[in-house]
């Protein structure tokens, strides 16, 4: 367990930034095209885009010129072109022309920043931190090409503090607003583990699902199939990422992109296993795939519907926090606490 100073034990988690020396996920591929794609990453916009031969690369989005938005231009081959005077950027982030330059002009010495960025398992992961202390590779998401894992992904965008998400996240007991969305009940905290970077909280719960005939993933599309029976339910918070297992059928992920103070993007991924259809795994490749592919999305209405209702309670709780930021919240799952601990640790090593 990591210790924390007298100052960050008193920081306000509301309002502590993110430690910049992780991978963040900004995007999917499939959102970066031949179209620059501005996003924002606490407080930092940033300008995607693939060159011509399809790599995906990172920028501050700022021409330095008049600051005005390189989102709004176009990529030219290899180079970014800003949309008001048609200056040209490498990707290195050096001015490489200006249409009008005069023959007795120099390039101007300018350049912007350079993000490090990688495209892997669907998503455009970026490290806003030292490149150089970068990780070689981010989380991933290996589930994400895996035969046996079938995909649905929901975009959550609320407006709040990541924090109140990864708590929402980690508190099991919550389920008792899904209802209708349910996947489980009955959550029971066992134990937690907790280190620098992540929280793990092990539940013990009902679930709804379960995956061991090629008929019961029916229960995705129809409540009255689902029937209760216990299960482990495991979530942890592997900073600044979340992911949950229930049982061996399911398996989900959240990647944050915290925007700022106030609005949180995050990309929860939800996975249902085929493992138990050990038939299924003797036939081609090529169908298998074809039934991945053909199957993605199927978990989306009960994806989308827990989203809804978990983003409206998170919106209310970051509203009655700026409303009254002295009242006291009462807090019972002692997950949680850890999850602040580590909040407020990482917000500390940014220094």
């Amino acid at each position: 367990m990591s210790s924390l100073s007298p100052v960050a034990q008193h920081l306000d988690i509301r309002q502590l930034g993110i430690n910049p020396n992780h991978w963040y996920v900004v995007a999917r591929s499939t959102e970066v095209q031949t179209q620059p794609l501005g996003v924002t990453l606490w407080n930092h916009p940033i300008v995607l885009y693939r060159d011509g031969s399809g790599a995906v690369h990172a920028l501050e989005d700022r021409c330095p010129h008049r600051q005005v938005k390189l989102s709004h231009g176009r990529v030219m081959g290899e180079l970014l072109e800003c949309a008001y005077h048609g200056w040209l950027f490498e990707s290195s982030g050096k001015c490489a022309a200006v249409p009008y330059l005069a023959e007795n002009q120099k390039l101007p010495n300018c350049k912007i920043r350079k993000y490090l960025v990688q495209e892997q398992d669907g998503f455009i992961w970026l490290f806003p931190g030292d490149a150089d202390t970068a990780p070689l590779q981010p989380m991933g998401v290996p589930e994400w090409e895996h035969l046996n894992y079938i995909a649905t992904v929901s975009v959550i965008n609320c407006k709040a503090h990541y924090s109140f998400l990864i708590e929402n996240l980690m508190d099991m007991y919550h389920g008792h607003l899904h209802q209708d969305w349910q996947a489980w009940t009955d959550a029971v905290l066992e134990d937690i583990e907790e280190d620098a970077n992540r929280v793990d909280a092990h539940y013990q719960a009902q679930s709804y699902y379960k995956i061991d005939k090629i008929w019961s993933i029916s229960q995705l599309f129809f409540p009255a199939l689902r029937r209760l029976h216990p299960e482990p339910l495991d979530v942890s918070y592997v900073y600044p990422h979340w992911v949950s297992t229930l049982g061996k059928d399911f398996k989900i992920y959240c990647l944050f992109c915290p925007i700022s103070e106030t609005q949180t993007r995050a990309y929860l991924i939800h996975f249902t296993s085929l493992n138990a259809f050990w038939r299924l795994h003797k036939l081609p490749v090529q169908f298998r795939q074809f039934v991945k592919d053909s199957l993605f999305g199927s978990a989306q209405k009960l994806l989308d519907g827990l989203v809804r209702q978990d983003v409206q309670m998170i919106e209310e709780e970051q509203q009655a926090y700026l409303n009254n930021p002295e009242h006291r919240s009462y807090e019972l799952n002692r997950a949680l606490v850890s999850v602040q601990r580590l909040i407020k640790s990482q917000a500390q090593q940014k220094r």
